[in-house]
């Protein structure tokens, strides 16, 4: 029989009960809350997709790499029974032309990066939406989504080439008396196309009116 305890102020204290866990309910809990963070990750970037900004600066990232859906490394957009395209979707597709290159799809996503950034959102495929979802994540984890939101796509290309070192160089980036990149011209025109806005204060030139950030957006966090 336990001991009655007494507390200084002369109330007696009672035993509660402690609710033990074993291992195994500790470890379904834990994999329960990754299963739900990684289908809120997945939902937020699925609204990050909507942003007529982000969705515009997707395109013209495609537009400046040379990427499409079905591209293997190797593969000519325009060039007609191209050997390096694949049509299984199921995972991604492997190395390319030169056998090593894994850089794929509409953003040129390698398998590493693929396989780190998909595990974030349990995505197992390679279809065009889980390819533009990568990019997404990618682009979070660079911090760079709030840029994109806000028009500042120079300080965006700056950043995002830490990853895509075949997107166009900002003016800034380049000599004092450099001539004016070609490349970084068609990037911003294929932006504005695709309904992208630009910031003049925030960068890129005077091409363009900034727009107000969507409320409904989730925050701009990694």
């Amino acid at each position: 029989m336990s001991a009655t305890l007494i507390s200084p102020s002369g109330a007696v204290l009672h035993h509660r009960a402690r609710v033990s866990t074993t291992p195994a309910d500790e470890a379904e809990a834990k994999a329960v809350r990754i299963r739900l963070e990684k289908a809120c990750r997945l939902e937020e970037n699925r609204v990050y997709l909507k942003q007529p900004n982000i969705r515009a600066f997707l395109r013209a990232m495609c537009h400046s790499l040379g990427g499409g859906v079905d591209f293997l490394d190797g593969a000519i957009r325009g060039r007609r029974s191209d050997p390096w395209r694949f049509t299984d979707f199921s995972t991604h597709p492997g190395p390319g032309h030169d056998g090593k290159s894994t850089a794929a799809g509409l953003y040129r996503i390698t398998r590493e990066i693929w396989e780190e950034y998909g595990a974030r959102m349990d995505l197992t495929d390679f279809c065009a939406e889980t390819q533009e979802l990568i990019a997404v994540e990618v682009l979070r984890g660079l911090g760079v989504l709030g840029k994109i939101q806000a028009g500042d796509i120079d300080a965006t290309l700056v950043m995002a080439s830490a990853c895509w070192p075949g997107l166009p160089k900002t003016p800034a980036s380049q000599a004092r008396f450099a001539a004016p990149d070609a490349a970084y011209e068609s990037f911003l025109h294929k932006y504005g196309e695709c309904g992208g806005t630009i910031n003049p204060q925030a960068g890129g030139g005077a091409r363009g009116q900034g727009g107000p950030l969507r409320p409904d957006l989730p925050p701009a966090r990694p």
